[in-house]
């Protein structure tokens, strides 16, 4: 019994402030043991009602967060066995913080990639818009989401730009969204004309939904023109471009066949001469 009281005290001096004991490395293990059961259980509970997709990228960045665990876990172990903490972080400062800068915007990425799982904010085939780009997303990852634009550009979002910025998900309500077309008059016309062709154009074009129907705005009287707006609804808004194009074709051959005219700014420029 002595014999073994003398291994487990027996002490191993590392440098002149930092010592440990045998007893002191098994209680290390035996915590580190304990906590990697803990840690294993709540990440089952975390992840159970998660698409199998999604456990296993929550996984991996889980995997990050036990490293960071760990070491809090160690800390404390250690200043409860009497080694010296203090003088541990005083020979790894330095190291740390340099670490630390070099990995805050990871750390910002797995964070929010993190968020992003859990929450389900965003989901493959969702259209999202931050920063003023559009894009189809094809691919959630560790830190990144992966989007493709309309013009089949690949679309990389690091995951920290979700705390920084307004994301906008077209898609999170349901695929249709609202759409429109603004267009101006010359002062003059058929309001009530003008309103009945901008209906027309968008009741004909087959990629306007019927239901719910579209609408005309008379938003304002302008400058030049008589401002009004064509609101209507899409199935896929990813593919807004076309039928707003297509939609502006058929408003001028409608407009040119009924004599309205789409006026453009004017000026009255009054010379006034003064006398010699």
């Amino acid at each position: 019994m002595e014999k073994l009281k003398s291994i487990l005290n027996y002490t191993f001096n590392l440098t002149n402030d930092i010592s440990i004991s045998v007893k002191g490395i098994l209680l290390v293990i035996i915590v580190i043991m304990v906590t990697s059961f803990v840690l294993n259980v709540f990440r089952r509970v975390l992840t159970r009602r998660l698409p199998n997709e999604d456990k296993a990228k929550f996984k991996i960045l889980f995997g990050y967060g036990k490293w960071i665990i760990y070491l809090i876990i160690l800390l404390i172990t250690f200043n409860g066995i009497g080694v010296n903490v203090t003088a541990v972080f005083a020979a790894s400062a330095a190291l740390l913080i340099g670490v630390g800068l070099a990995l805050q915007t990871l750390f910002q990425d797995i964070i929010a990639g993190v968020l992003i799982l859990l929450d389900q904010t965003i989901h493959v085939g969702d259209i999202v818009e931050i920063d003023g780009k559009v894009g189809r997303v094809d691919e959630i990852k560790l830190r990144t989401t992966r989007a493709v634009t309309i013009d089949n550009k690949v679309l990389i979002i690091p995951h920290h730009l979700y705390l920084t910025n307004s994301l906008y998900n077209w898609t999170q309500n349901g695929s249709t969204t609202r759409e429109s077309v603004v267009v101006g008059v010359a002062y003059g016309s058929d309001v009530q004309l003008v309103k009945k062709l901008l209906l027309e154009a968008a009741n004909n074009h087959e990629l306007i939904l019927k239901q719910p129907a579209a609408y005309v705005f008379f938003t304002n009287f302008g400058d030049s023109a008589l401002e009004f707006k064509l609101v209507f609804t899409l199935n896929d808004s990813f593919q807004g471009a076309i039928p707003k194009s297509d939609l502006r074709f058929e408003i001028d051959r409608l407009f040119r066949e009924n004599n309205i005219s789409i006026p453009f700014p004017q000026r009255d420029i009054h010379i006034i001469q003064k006398p010699k």
